[in-house]
């Protein structure tokens, strides 16, 4: 999420627990969290050309909506065979992005170019303060401890929010596994609109800040609670890398089934969670924001099926799998759901 463009990450990672913690706490924590060594990776990346998943594929009165299922992140090594997606995205009207929700602020490019030393500042713990001043003990030891397997020489992330140094972090452990460092689906979605003549069309649930430099203040003040955030995080690290080499393996070799056993939420949820129940979003009139980028999805997904008669979207698995998710409310609206 972005109060401006470049704040989108801000709160689509957001959550931390503010703490002083005392050198003989800090000392008891870090020797429990080495006395709870990190998971080691069980699973093996795929590597080569891969099938990806099949498409869902909702109807009703002879229109037709093709949904990609996605994950993140995805082994780097895979080059994915998506004649299909190519196929239906050349005979379809419509494109649609992926659903999200934004901050923006209508001040112009010199407007959002003088915001930068304030959001830059924002990044950074208030009074020079590091991670070890501003985290509970048992979070910064196992803070500590992940950061020294997979980022041993960055100093500098120790002085930045909580939030910033889990998404460095979480990106450093993922390379070193072999996942998420190259788009996979987007470079071949954006190439055959392009062969089309399709601009995609967003689905992004966009909020307007009318004082942006008030709500950035707001979130460097501790508008934004982040702790929950960093610890999930690190606790993906601790233990759930080998489920999302499981699940990229899965997606790669399309098997639906095997994403369906494995359901996963990751650090995003804790830190959606975060941002729904801030003052920071509060204050601003918003309530569940996943319910309210659904709701929005959804209007723009049915306007497409009325308009075309094929239509091509991209949605994370999970969503797409949930009881209550995405295709349950459009079979509850009266489409015809099919799998892959």
């Amino acid at each position: 999420m972005s109060v401006v463009h470049s704040l989108r990450g801000w709160c689509l990672l957001a959550a931390f627990f503010v703490g002083n913690a005392s050198a003989q706490a800090l000392v008891e924590a870090v020797a429990d969290v080495e006395a709870a060594p990190i998971r080691d990776l069980e699973a093996v990346v795929v590597h080569g050309a891969q099938p990806g998943p099949g498409l869902w594929r909702v109807s009703k009165d002879g229109h037709v909506l093709w949904i990609l299922g996605t994950v993140s992140p995805l082994p780097n090594q895979i080059e994915w065979r998506a004649d299909e997606v190519r196929a239906v995205i050349a005979r379809s009207g419509q494109v649609l992005l992926p659903p999200g929700v934004a901050f923006d602020a209508d001040v112009g490019f010199f407007g959002k170019v003088a915001l930068l030393p304030t959001i830059w500042k924002g990044m950074r713990n208030e009074d020079g303060a590091e991670l070890n001043d501003v985290l509970a003990p048992a979070i910064y030891a196992r803070w500590a401890a992940v950061k020294q397997r997979y980022l041993p020489r960055d100093g500098g992330i120790e002085r930045k929010r909580p939030m910033f140094a889990a998404v460095e972090l979480q990106s450093a452990a993922m390379k070193s596994i072999g996942l998420g460092r190259r788009k996979i689906v987007w470079p071949v979605v954006d190439a055959a609109a392009k062969a089309a003549g399709i601009t995609p069309t967003p689905t992004t649930w966009k909020i307007m800040i009318d004082d942006p430099k008030a709500a950035v203040r707001e979130f460097r003040e501790g508008g934004i609670d982040d702790a929950a955030c960093l610890e999930r995080t690190v606790a993906l690290i601790e233990h759930d890398l080998p489920t999302l080499v499981e699940r990229a393996n899965a997606w790669a070799v399309g098997d639906i089934e095997a994403l369906r056993r494995s359901p996963y939420e990751d650090a995003g949820s804790a830190c959606m969670q975060a941002v729904t129940e801030s003052g920071f979003v509060r204050n601003r009139g918003y309530g569940d924001l996943r319910a309210r980028v659904r709701q929005h999805w959804l209007s723009i997904a049915e306007a497409a099926l009325q308009r075309n008669e094929e239509t091509f979207a991209m949605l994370p698995v999970d969503r797409l799998l949930e009881t209550d998710g995405y295709l349950a409310q459009l079979q509850a609206r009266g489409y015809e759901v099919e799998l892959p």
